[in-house]
């Protein structure tokens, strides 16, 4: 009997150092990133437009609320063409223009709605004081809350993302601010 309550306080000893070295790995990962919230202000460049953004877990490319979708053909590769039509979080006006990039890639994505084909852009987004240049698939978001969704590609840039908070950081990019450039050799699905 006295052996087996040794090797339970043993095991609970055991455990309780295998928990602190896990938090205190954490607790330094932590310090060293940055932490953002499931809900963020980001502003897009080089519009610099402040939109509320949703860092969505659930989603592998990062969306954006785009309407009149084109796509079109400039010296010889596929291009689109595209409107915005956000209102600007800090000042309250809506910035609407038509907007052209050359189309990255074509997303096909499945859903309850059946199969979607949607463009892909590659956009620059400051989110905190460093710019990201990231993939944006570009569909008709009016209907939803956030005009920016940011999925696990971008977020994997960003730091950590602590689900349970909002506004967690506040973008402020300026002339010298960080520009981490799009990867093309990141992973395509």
């Amino acid at each position: 009997m006295q052996l087996i309550g040794k090797m339970f306080f043993s095991s609970v000893v055991l455990g309780a150092a295998l928990l602190g070295a896990g938090l205190s790995a954490s607790t330094a990962m932590a310090d060293d990133d940055q932490v953002f919230g499931w809900v963020e202000k980001a502003t897009l460049q080089p519009w610099d437009i402040e939109v509320k953004a949703k860092l969505d877990s659930g989603a592998l490319t990062s969306s954006l609320d785009a309407r009149d979708i084109e796509m079109f053909e400039q010296d010889g590769e596929e291009w689109v063409r595209f409107r915005l039509k956000l209102e600007d979080q800090a000042s309250g006006e809506v910035f609407s223009d038509q907007i052209e990039r050359p189309l990255y890639r074509e997303l096909a994505v499945r859903g309850a709605g059946g199969r979607d084909e949607r463009p892909v852009v590659l956009l620059e987004v400051c989110m905190g004081d460093t710019i990201y240049e990231e993939q944006f698939s570009l569909r008709d978001r009016e209907e939803m809350n956030y005009p920016l969704l940011l999925g696990r590609r971008t977020i994997g840039h960003l730091g950590l993302l602590d689900v349970r908070e909002t506004f967690l950081q506040e973008p402020g990019c300026g002339e010298n601010a960080t520009l981490v450039p799009h990867d093309p050799k990141e992973q395509q699905s």
